[in-house]
């Protein structure tokens, strides 16, 4: 690759016109130009701005004499959107890819204050992946599918009033863009006028002739925009348009053409043309060349992009340390609600032997008076029934009424009770028995 030095060495060089003296042949450079494009083809990109329904579709359908199937859009759209499309035609044999480019619910907003801002960035984003392709060691432009937009199409509201704002405003940020031609009438629908069929638009107040030049400029649009002018689109894009793009983007990342001391920039040189030009590539070395700005830039990166990962693990590391401070604390108070849960439970585990330790004495004495009861029972039983046969006798003699009292020698009070409970209840069983013995 030659440097900016050598080639500036070279226009200096006195150029001495000299005459052939026979055909030579490369007076065919044009046809083979020509042939190239021709195998190669060609490529265009339209921009199609405009509110949704004022005519986009048909308008693009009547310029290039087809039907392109396009979705219809609707007026519902929460915002602006560009949706991009490709075909491949042919006229004759030379071999055109076009795509075009709809802006999507344009207009359709209540708030339109930025409805410009998704297409000047769809714009400047064709332009950011081609200079990538550009800057790439090993790159593909043959066969890159260039997506930049060449000339942009902006529909107006025949409305008879002034421009909108929303007008005013995309138009003012798309002015460095790309070229914007204003549309005109199209339609693909054709009408018998005299005795002939041509491509008109049916008006409450008459006919319009898309083709006719005293109705209006669709024609001069079309000869314009593709017959005369498609080339010199598509040259002004890459040679204005995305040149402006790719100045402000390179500045922008650090790259310049001059040194410090206002002395161009060396490109670096291969080794073995610099071995051959050893005078030029040593005239300015300390001129900051592209592959050190490059290196520059670089380092500068990286070292931006260790200190955000310095700060992003400092605030990682906060973060984990505020984490296991709640966690920490959490832990304290579950620590201490399990304490207090503990120590309920201990007390309550108290009271509980406690208690059963009183129900086991309850037992102990119950089972104590049981057995004295039990006992007391059996010597009652053991006198009953003479008392009982005494009893009987002297109701037959004396059918009257007495009160008999039967004593016991007890010594616990509460053995005499339940004995006299018992007593009755023997009473009433003889009484029974001695009824059924008679019967």
């Amino acid at each position: 690759m030659a440097s900016s030095e050598v080639a500036r060495q070279l226009q200096n060089d006195n150029c001495r016109p000299l005459s052939l003296s026979g055909h030579v042949g490369f007076d065919s450079l044009p046809d083979q130009l020509v042939n190239k494009s021709i195998n190669q083809g060609f490529c265009f990109n339209i921009l199609c701005i405009g509110e949704t329904g004022i005519g986009k579709s048909t308008l693009i359908d009547t310029l290039f004499n087809t039907t392109f199937d396009d979705r219809v859009s609707t007026h519902f759209q929460p915002n602006v959107r560009l949706r991009a499309q490709t075909y491949e035609l042919q006229e004759s044999n030379v071999r055109l890819k076009l795509t075009i480019v709809n802006t999507v619910g344009f207009g359709d907003q209540i708030n339109k204050e930025d409805s410009y801002q998704p297409i000047v960035d769809y714009i400047d984003a064709q332009f950011e992946a081609y200079l990538q392709e550009e800057l790439k060691i090993k790159r593909s432009l043959y066969n890159y599918h260039d997506t930049r937009i060449h000339v942009c199409l902006y529909f107006i509201s025949p409305t008879g009033h002034s421009l909108k704002t929303l007008d005013l405003l995309t138009m003012k940020n798309l002015d460095s863009k790309g070229h914007l031609p204003f549309a005109v009438v199209g339609s693909m629908e054709e009408m018998k006028v005299g005795n002939k069929m041509v491509k008109a638009r049916q008006y409450p107040w008459g006919i319009v002739q898309v083709e006719n030049e005293n109705h209006c400029d669709f024609v001069k649009l079309r000869e314009m925009l593709i017959c005369t002018n498609m080339e010199d689109l598509r040259e002004q894009t890459h040679a204005r348009h995305y040149e402006l793009y790719r100045r402000c983007k390179l500045e922008e990342m650090g790259f310049r053409d001059t040194g410090p001391e206002n002395k161009p920039v060396r490109v670096p040189l291969l080794k073995g043309y610099t071995d051959s030009k050893k005078s030029i590539s040593h005239s300015n070395t300390s001129v900051e060349s592209l592959q050190e700005t490059y290196e520059a830039k670089r380092h500068e990166f990286f070292g931006e992009l260790q200190r955000k990962e310095e700060e992003m693990r400092q605030m990682f590391v906060q973060r984990v340390k505020e984490k296991e401070a709640i966690l920490k604390e959490a832990e304290r108070e579950l620590q201490a609600k399990f304490e207090h849960l503990k120590r309920l439970h201990q007390e309550e585990r108290m009271k509980l032997e406690e208690k059963r330790k009183l129900l086991e004495d309850d037992m102990i004495a119950f089972n104590k008076r049981k057995a004295a009861t039990e006992l007391l029972q059996a010597q009652a039983f053991a006198s009953t029934p003479s008392v009982s046969l005494k009893k009987d006798k002297d109701r037959k003699k004396d059918p009257g009424f007495r009160l008999e009292l039967l004593c016991f020698d007890v010594r616990d009070h509460e053995i005499v009770n339940v004995q006299e409970q018992n007593e009755s209840e023997k009473l009433e069983r003889d009484r029974n028995s001695h009824r059924e013995f008679q019967k």
